[in-house]
């Protein structure tokens, strides 16, 4: 179980963030605190993996307790931010100082419950250990890109668009027009109209294979940054 600790100054607020990690698979909610010193001595006494952190506290400012978090001796545990700040100032403060994620309120369920699911994979291969090489390093990093991102990215996408799209994930050497069009049942035209415009959108990226005569043919993969990317 991954032990989460809320740290919110509104008490109903820290209870209801509470109750949604607990409906969470794997998650269990250890405590709450509702200041900076609280949230201290609960680190202490609970030892917990995953802070919830809101920045409005009462006596110190959330980032301001990251940052200490960061100079003990022991590991730190992670930590996503959820806070209604929204200035970008904060945002690169928290990702400067290792925050796992930034969640801004008010958010639903469904959103924490996506992200808390990211972050309980990345903590999977991460607890692996082990070497990292650049394929692993880029899969961890996808990793902590919530579900709920990839589809808002899908968002518009026609159901043939779709399919194109899905071929392309789900075949590990990259695709031409040709591939796809044969794999889908659909015209080279119909394929090659669809992956222009996933690749106009960024979901998916173009290499150019050089053969021994002729002109070099285009080739799609996934986009690096796709959270289902292996």
């Amino acid at each position: 179980m991954i032990r989460t600790l809320v740290v919110d100054d509104d008490y109903r607020v820290a209870h209801l963030h509470a109750a949604s990690v607990e409906r969470v698979p794997g998650f269990a909610c250890v405590g709450e605190a509702h200041t900076a010193a609280e949230a201290r001595e609960a680190i202490t006494q609970l030892e917990p993996d995953l802070l919830l952190l809101d920045l409005y506290l009462p006596d110190e400012d959330g980032l301001v307790l990251l940052s200490s978090l960061g100079s003990a001796e022991k590991r730190a545990p992670d930590c996503i931010v959820v806070t209604a700040a929204r200035d970008i100032e904060a945002v690169r403060t928290a990702m400067h100082l290792g925050a796992i994620y930034y969640l801004v309120k008010p958010f639903g369920f469904a959103q924490l419950r996506d992200q808390l699911q990211a972050y309980r994979r990345w903590r999977e291969v991460v607890d692996l250990g082990g070497q990292a090489d650049q394929h692993r390093v880029d899969k961890l990093y996808s990793l902590l890109r919530a579900p709920s991102t990839l589809a808002a990215s899908r968002v518009g996408l026609s159901p043939t668009m779709a399919k194109v799209l899905d071929t392309i994930r789900k075949t590990p050497a990259a695709l031409g027009a040709s591939d796809v069009a044969a794999q889908l049942g659909v015209s080279r035209a119909t394929a090659q109209r669809h992956l222009a415009e996933l690749l106009k959108r960024g979901l998916i990226e173009l290499d150019l294979a050089y053969g021994s005569a002729g002109r070099p043919e285009n080739l799609y993969h996934v986009a690096k940054f796709d959270p289902q990317s292996n």
